[in-house]
């Protein structure tokens, strides 16, 4: 930008470096804008060189910082002057002053056209740079043609169709639409055809954006980019401009091996072995050098093609040579290389068969937690974290404690988290991991979480034989004469419970062991003196016989806190002193703790959900996750004579974790009723009609409609209308629609089948068959939707729009608009539940076949019972809980009419089969069922719900609910949810008669042995 002759720009300029403090800048600055703002208004007056030389000073008043809210007409309309330096300062000027959304960018829209379908290449450079800069959807919709012409001219210079290549990628990333998907995959080939290699590289940017969109319509680019590697490698006609230190284009070489990883293999035998060729000598021909600037070029396109290997799932000895590399990179003594060694050596553990290859190098990963760099440290430790397992975890666990005394207090808090999570995992034995968790505490007490010594007391108290060697351990870390507070509560919550169990060691007697605790009371907070004080009662209830004087130094410290201000701690000490005067019935009353109930670590749970690792950044999950949304087409090929061939299709591999997801055998072709509520018998023998059984088999998809209700007809009595109800909300009614095409079968039957078990038919027609399996996990489900077509002709125009309700996020794959002949299309759906809601979401879904078009809109089986997860509660977890909850609206109670009359074990197994679980012994009237669930979703996390309900032997129409949990809604919803499946709603109008009298609630007699519990309502 050349500013030669503006003598009034330059003075200017000098003037304002020559204020002295800001104010003067500024006065300066108001002096020039009034000036020009002056000369603008009378612009018929303002020769070219003044109007550009008043246009450059608002461009410098702009870089200083101030707001310049005029002359952005002035400097558009000067991109439409003839002569070069003119339109080089609008350019500019327009670029740097303009968004993409100002008014005043639609009058330079007809300008820019003109100068790119014109023939002077300087000013198709200066339109293409600014339009690149700027982008939005205007230019984008109005410029992308004329961009795409320029790129694909064979008569236009490099230089031009760089530009236009960046241009275009810029118009893309703001406006995808602007790419025919159809056409460009051609043209993108025959791009990459092109031998002039800045072309090539500029290109291979667009393509990098267009197969991240989506790369099944590129695959024929994919041979080209393994040509255009191979012609790096070879250093084949290659300019000297272009190589950088001896290395080929190697920008060039990263951008082509990152657009490979977006394909999801290569199947094509001659270009796989091409490929892998030339990762082969990328791989043995990168070294360490001194040149800084050489070392960071080839360690690009080394790592780059680490990535592609990894993503490719070389053989094990091309894995093999890429770890020992990085071996070698983390032994050098430049810290970016040892960097970018363990973070790729971290990427690599996601390979199958690796990580055994890596622990050859755990010597060397140890020494670097020891560098100086503590971004190195990071990455060492997020390595030994990820390849520890069974074999090593010892000796990593053991490290990772001798270093946690020097480390800094930035990393100590992800360390001892990981050293813990690493020590429960892999475990030898309990007596290991509770002198790991111990030291930890020692060493490390600030920044120790409350999670990780709730697990080792989980630990202690579920194993009976750790209990002697934790309490043991806890006494002598308590005789040591500087104790962490965090090691006091630990300790103190052992010894209370099992220090009775070293009565006979010396120096544990009751009133050493009280002591020992006492002397740490004056020193911690007021969130331990509660513990300490529970602690001396469980001391004093396991003194048998009672000690006088122990029992007295106990007394008076109730005593001393029974006045203290803090309500908890009042609380505790009044409450054991009173208790501790009962004598023999303190050892009932303070007995001990019961086992927890198993279930998922909340360290573990706490690493997941604060997991920052880089690795999980890395480009090969970033390409799995972009890759997740494409459907599977299954065809169903068949033989001559008509029958299936034998090509298995497998099934899903979803996760399974225990506790977590329902293990209901929906498949099995014969299931009795069970005490749990499951389904009386189900018949799930797959006719050989049917496409989807045909192809899924393990799926169970029902066949003829006729025998799927029969054989559902169990599952659903009671459920919003009888057996012979065409309920019409199963196709919900968006507006008023004929189809020609009826649906095979009862689709409301279908649905509420769906909402007891996982998998069938979710809707048929004489064209299509739509069925659905999902697996649940806590607030999370993956439905799959498999879209069968059943005929010999292609289905068209296929679309289905999902419509969620606002407490479900939902997440629907593309669907494709065609569905091949006999074929199958398998869709995934990611939900997540986010707050509680009866709620359903709805399925647009239309299809095209022949001359019929059909349109139907389905409720998916989302429904509020799968996010529930039933759960025993004893006796003593139902009455503290139940107590606690009391009164709307975490409470609610409401007597039922015109219940469906039916016996209580079918109204058992009917709540069983929404995962209620019935809880027997609970109450002891048998007309009553104690149920208990726990329900799952982002805003309540995991929530307990308890569910009794009263019935009268004498009336079964009629019964008292009460239900209780700690969210209101969720208290609501749910006993909505529970009366809508007990009620029967007619479905057939009836003639109207006279009402009956309001039949009267039920009485409990004050002698019933449920009145304690009828108490607490």
């Amino acid at each position: 930008m050349t500013m030669h002759g503006m003598r009034g720009l330059s003075i200017f300029i000098s003037d304002i470096r020559n204020c002295q403090n800001k104010e003067q800048e500024r006065l300066r600055v108001d002096k020039e804008l009034g000036n020009v703002r002056n000369r603008f208004k009378n612009e018929k007056g303002l020769t070219p060189y003044e109007k550009k030389k008043y246009v450059w000073k608002m461009l410098y008043i702009y870089m200083l910082g101030y707001d310049v809210d005029f002359g952005h007409m002035e400097a558009v309309s000067l991109i439409s002057a003839p002569k070069y330096p003119e339109k080089q300062v609008g350019y500019i000027v327009t670029s740097c002053l303009l968004n993409e959304n100002h008014d005043f960018l639609r009058l330079a829209i007809n300008a820019v056209r003109n100068d790119i379908i014109g023939r002077n290449e300087t000013f198709q450079c200066l339109a293409l740079t600014m339009v690149g800069n700027i982008g939005g959807r205007e230019f984008a919709e109005s410029l992308a043609p004329d961009v795409q012409k320029l790129l694909l001219s064979s008569s236009c210079r490099p230089l031009v169709r760089k530009k236009a290549a960046l241009c275009l990628l810029r118009l893309f990333r703001k406006n995808p639409d602007v790419v025919n998907v159809d056409g460009w995959a051609d043209r993108m080939a025959q791009l990459l055809d092109e031998r002039d290699l800045g072309i090539l590289t500029s290109s291979m940017s667009l393509l990098v954006a267009l197969v991240s969109n989506n790369h099944d319509v590129y695959w024929t680019c994919l041979p080209k980019c393994v040509k255009i590697l191979e012609r790096l490698a070879r250093n084949q006609d290659v300019p000297q401009e272009y190589t950088y230190y001896g290395i080929p284009s190697p920008w060039l070489q990263v951008k082509t091996m990152r657009a490979l990883q977006y394909f999801p293999t290569i199947e094509d035998p001659n270009t796989r072995r091409t490929l892998f060729e030339v990762l082969q000598r990328i791989l043995m021909g990168t070294d360490v050098v001194k040149n800084v600037n050489k070392n960071n070029a080839s360690h690009a396109v080394l790592f780059e093609a680490l990535a592609l290997v990894m993503h490719l799932d070389a053989e094990k000895e091309m894995m093999s040579q890429c770890v020992a590399l990085l071996g070698k990179f983390i032994s050098v003594r430049e810290p970016n290389i040892r960097y970018l060694g363990l973070e790729n050596m971290t990427r690599m553990l996601m390979v199958t068969d690796v990580q055994e290859i890596i622990k050859r190098h755990q010597a060397q990963i140890i020494t670097s937690l020891k560098d100086p760099d503590i971004s190195i440290r990071r990455r060492a430790l997020d390595l030994l974290y990820g390849m520890c397992d069974v074999t090593n975890a010892k000796d990593i666990v053991e490290e990772l404690l001798q270093y946690l005394s020097s480390s800094d207090f930035a990393m100590r808090e992800e360390l001892s988290l990981k050293a813990a999570i690493l020590a429960e995992k892999f475990a030898p034995d309990l007596s290991w991991y509770v002198d790991v968790i111990l030291q930890l505490i020692e060493k490390a007490g600030d920044f120790i979480s409350d999670d990780i010594w709730f697990r080792v007391v989980q630990f202690v108290t579920n194993n009976d034989d750790l209990q002697p060697y934790a309490a043991a351990k806890a006494k002598e870390y308590l005789d040591k004469p500087a104790v962490h507070e965090k090691m006091v509560k630990v300790s103190a919550y052992i010894l209370g419970e099992y220090s009775h169990l070293l009565a006979r060691r010396p120096g544990c007697s009751p009133k050493e062991i009280f002591n020992i605790l006492h002397e740490k009371l004056p020193t911690v907070s007021s969130t331990t003196i509660p513990i300490l004080l529970s602690a001396y009662a469980k001391i004093l209830m396991h003194t048998q016989p009672p000690d006088q004087v122990l029992q007295n130094q106990i007394w008076a410290t109730f005593m001393k806190y029974e006045s203290c201000i803090d309500a908890e701690i009042q609380q505790r000490a009044a409450e054991y002193f009173a208790l501790s005067r009962k004598g023999a019935a303190l050892m009932d009353i303070l007995a001990e703790m019961p086992k927890f109930p198993e279930r998922q670590s909340s360290l573990i749970k706490k690493a997941e959900d604060a997991e920052i690792d880089t690795a999980e950044q890395s480009a090969i999950k970033l390409r799995a996750q972009q890759q997740t949304s494409n459907a599977l087409v299954v065809t169903d090929q068949r033989h001559a004579n008509g029958a299936p061939s034998s090509v298995p299709v497998g099934g899903l591999s979803l996760v399974k974790v225990p506790s977590m997801i329902s293990t209901e055998d929906h498949n099995s072709t014969d299931q009795v009723s069970q005490e749990n509520g499951t389904l009386s018998k189900v018949d799930a023998t797959p006719p050989s009609a049917d496409l989807l059984g045909d192809l899924l088999g393990p799926l169970a998809i029902e066949g003829p409609p006729g025998a799927t209700v029969q054989s559902e007809q169990k599952a659903v009595s009671g459920l919003e209308g009888g057996p012979d109800a065409e309920d019409g909300s199963a196709i919900v009614p968006v507006e008023v629609e004929t189809n020609t095409v009826q649906p095979i079968g009862n689709v409301a039957e279908r649905f509420h089948a769906l909402c007891l078990k996982d998998s069938g038919v979710l809707y048929e027609d004489p064209y299509i068959q739509i069925g659905i399996k999902a697996e649940w996990r806590a607030h999370h489900g993956h439905l799959v939707l498999f879209l069968g077509n059943k005929n010999t002709a292609p289905l068209v125009s296929v679309q289905a729009l999902l419509l969620p309700p606002a407490h479900l996020k939902m997440e629907l794959s593309l669907v494709p608009d065609t569905i091949p002949p006999r074929a199958q299309v398998q869709c995934p759906l990611d939900v997540v539940n986010l707050q509680p809601s009866r709620d359903v979401a709805v399925l647009d879904f239309s299809y095209k076949f022949g001359t019929n078009m059909v349109n139907v809109k389905l409720r998916l089986p989302a429904a509020l019972n799968k996010f529930l997860q039933p759960i025993p509660v004893s006796t003593e977890e139902f009455f503290p809980q139940w107590r606690s909850l009391s009164g709307p609206p975490l409470k609610l109670q409401e007597v039922v009419r015109g219940v469906r009359p039916m016996p209580l074990p079918e109204m058992a197994n009917l709540l069983n089969s929404f995962r209620l679980m019935i809880c027997p012994g609970l109450d002891p009237n048998p007309n009553n069922l104690v149920a208990s669930t726990t329900f799952h979703s982002e805003i309540t996390r995991t929530m307990l719900c308890l569910v009794r309900i009263e019935t009268d032997p004498a009336d079964r129409t009629q019964l008292r609910m009460t239900l209780a949990s700690g969210d209101p809604t969720l208290t609501f919803e749910l006993m909505e949810f529970i009366k809508e499946q007990l009620v029967s709603i007619p479905t057939v109008p009836q003639a109207p008669a006279a009402p009956p009298a309001a039949p009267p609630t039920p009485q409990i007699p004050t002698n019933d042995p449920a009145a304690l519990l009828a108490e607490l309502l």
